[in-house]
């Protein structure tokens, strides 16, 4: 309470109105796959160029074709603004040794260079130390540290014959100027390159400036040595590896989808962290997160990762799976699992690969989930994301008529097809639960977004006199946000009080639950529910008028 010691006029400010509940975002989406490279922490990434530099394009390997860059892309195509990606890698707790390893240099025992992350993928960066650009002449503590990435490895024939151009262009390169060894200047290297770079983390082993790389690059017309950008030959980080399967069937397993919670394997990724949470556990820290989908599904057999997105779902309650059919088995089966928090697509869709222009197949995911934030922004979470154009494809892998996907809408299989001068749409909007409440994705998604905003928007309620005052105050924050969501269309009801109702009072709480320090709210909403099947019945009408002689 205020002190009043003297006589006067006291202005004092005091809150009399209701905290206003802000919606969240609905359409940040959890990619988990496959990636030719890059980190193994949840990456966000808002446009398919920022994707291929942090992650790489179009993976192709032993195993087969890998989905992910696939995926990312399809979701941007179609409507999607911004995502989380998460890289998968393998690990093995039983055999160490089998795990994948990251590539590193240790430069004059005062630098070492580690890969961005685990895998192969780093044997191809290949470093070069410099003198700075602000010290041509290298009598200062300033470097350059430039970087060259070779998507198809580092090429044995470095450069040109006669000439400082490199032979095989890199796919990627980043140049750091104007370093400084010493970490109180504010160009010291660990500040410029980590979490900046899309190809290594650094770190400072002891003081001083690394040596600039040796040997020249060949010789000029006139015999004269050249060297590039002042310096000598890039050389390679060493000692990269995917790892390998101990039980010598697919390299990534379940427990590699799943993460974990520290991995001994990554020292550096995270400059002075121990833990590191990888996989599905990554994205599980991600509370900006709604939707999540992994278009390496199939990577596993018999649902193992349908399973493990549907259940990060369920435990959370803030983020709805998205599951694609197996593209081998037409028609599909049923969806793999029974959950009110996913929907399953099928078929697959083609189109011409970019780095052939052959036709190949990948999985709709990714496209399903820019087409999911496409409808929340044009229309809102409310809308079930069916009838909608699919984009960035040539065709579906089959097509479905009428009588089959009588067979599959029950079942809870949101079939993909084509119609005649309308194009390829999404042509259902079902969940896979069995449970006739939450049959459809709008509901689902709507109750998750209205969950989730009055959760964040009621923070301030935690610590506060649990008493009338703040009862009615709650009261008025719940339904001041549910009255705009009914404004804009995304309740029933011809009048707010038909669209929900809010209590919060003695008839919600015992004084045993307040005494225990329970504030209990009771909210109903009355979602609205998508036109799934039109129907008009015509009949005959003879006009309503007679015809008489005169």
């Amino acid at each position: 309470m205020p002190e009043y010691l003297y006589p006067g006029v006291y202005v004092e400010e005091i809150d009399t109105g209701n905290k206003p509940i802000e919606g969240v975002s609905t359409s940040t989406v959890g990619f988990l796959g496959i990636a030719e490279r890059g980190p193994v922490k949840p990456i966000l990434i808002t446009s398919f160029d920022e994707f291929t530099r942090t992650f790489g394009r179009y993976l192709h390997d032993s195993e087969g074709d890998h989905y992910l860059a696939f995926g990312v892309e399809g979701f941007f195509q179609n409507g999607g603004k911004r995502c989380y990606v998460q890289r998968v890698f393998h690990f093995d707790d039983t055999t160490p040794a089998n795990s994948a390893t990251r590539a590193k240099v240790t430069i004059s025992a005062v630098m070492t260079i580690w890969a961005l992350g685990p895998g192969a993928f780093g044997n191809k960066i290949a470093y070069q130390v410099s003198n700075a650009g602000l010290d041509p002449s290298g009598t200062s503590q300033l470097f350059r540290l430039s970087l060259f990435y070779w998507v198809g490895g580092i090429p044995g024939t470095m450069f040109a014959p006669n000439s400082n151009n490199f032979a095989v262009q890199p796919t990627l390169i980043e140049v750091y100027d104007n370093l400084s060894p010493n970490p109180n200047d504010s160009t010291f290297y660990e500040g410029e390159i980590n979490d900046v770079s899309n190809l290594i983390v650094i770190k400072q082993s002891a003081a001083g400036r690394p040596a600039i790389n040796p040997g020249n690059v060949g010789t000029d017309l006139n015999g004269n040595p050249l060297f590039l950008n002042g310096a000598g030959v890039p050389l390679p980080l060493t000692g990269g590896g995917d790892g390998t399967s101990s039980g010598g069937g697919k390299l990534f397993n379940s427990d590699d989808f799943t993460g974990r919670d520290k991995d001994p394997t990554l020292p550096g990724v995270f400059t002075g962290a121990s833990q590191v949470k990888t996989g599905l556990e990554g994205l599980g820290d991600v509370d900006e997160i709604s939707l999540l989908s992994c278009p390496d599904e199939s990577y596993l057999p018999a649902n193992t990762i349908a399973q493990l997105l549907v259940s990060q779902c369920e435990n959370k309650k803030d983020r709805f799976a998205i599951l694609q059919a197996p593209v081998n088995v037409v028609p599909p089966n049923d969806p793999s699992v029974n959950s009110k928090y996913a929907a399953y697509y099928y078929p697959w869709l083609k189109i011409l690969d970019p780095r052939t222009s052959v036709p190949t197949l990948i999985p709709p995911g990714g496209h399903v989930a820019g087409i999911y934030a496409r409808s929340d922004t044009n229309v809102g979470v409310h809308k079930d994301p069916a009838n909608e154009l699919i984009l960035g494809i040539e065709e579906l892998q089959v097509q479905t008529n009428d009588q089959q996907q009588a067979i599959l809408n029950p079942k809870g299989v949101n079939v993909l097809r084509y119609f005649r001068g309308a194009g390829n749409l999404v042509w259902g909007g079902r969940t896979t639960a069995s449970d006739p409440d939450w049959k459809y994705i709008n509901v689902r998604r709507l109750f998750i977004f209205v969950e989730k905003s009055i959760q964040r928007g009621t923070q301030w309620v935690v610590f506060d006199l649990n008493s009338e005052p703040t009862w009615a105050r709650v009261v008025r924050s719940v339904s001041a946000f549910l009255t705009g969501l009914w404004r804009d269309g995304m309740l029933q009801g011809a009048k707010k009080e038909e669209a929900f109702f809010v209590r919060c009072d003695r008839t919600t709480m015992t004084q045993a639950d307040i005494d225990n320090g329970r504030l209990i709210c009771l909210i109903g909403i009355a979602p609205v529910k998508p036109a799934e099947f039109v129907i008009f019945r015509i009949g005959q009408w003879d006009g309503g008028s007679s015809v008489t002689e005169g």
